[in-house]
């Protein structure tokens, strides 16, 4: 029974370690920008400052850049810009425009949803 046990623990220990999420489910950004191909299609949760808001009504395009202790990256948005310099935590779908010999091409990140901050900076 205790070899099972093991067997399960070591198990769960190889899944908790090997997507690239620290602990509370953040991935960091620099975790996106050397990899991108290991997060096409999937959903993360990041946690930073946005900063350099764009706001293009013609074509209904809103972006922001977020910004963490490991980098930064720029995000779309359908919703309201957040406040710029403001810690904010949100789920978003990282996606390429094309993946050629192992390497993305056209990143996007797109917000999917932004968590309310309890403490504001």
């Amino acid at each position: 029974m205790s070899k099972q046990l093991a067997h399960i623990l070591l198990m769960l220990a190889i899944l908790a370690f090997s997507h690239p999420v620290l602990a509370g489910g953040i991935t960091p950004i620099q975790e996106i920008n050397a990899a991108p191909a290991n997060f096409d299609g999937q959903e993360v949760k990041l946690k930073g400052i946005p900063k350099n808001p764009t706001r293009l009504p013609l074509v209904n395009l809103k972006s922001y850049v977020l910004e963490d202790s490991s980098g930064e990256i720029t995000v779309l948005t359908e919703f309201d810009l957040p406040k710029m310099n403001e810690e904010i935590t949100i789920r978003a779908k990282v996606k390429s425009l094309a993946i050629v010999k192992g390497e993305a091409v056209g990143l996007t990140v797109t917000e999917l949803e932004r968590y309310e901050s309890i403490q504001k900076l």
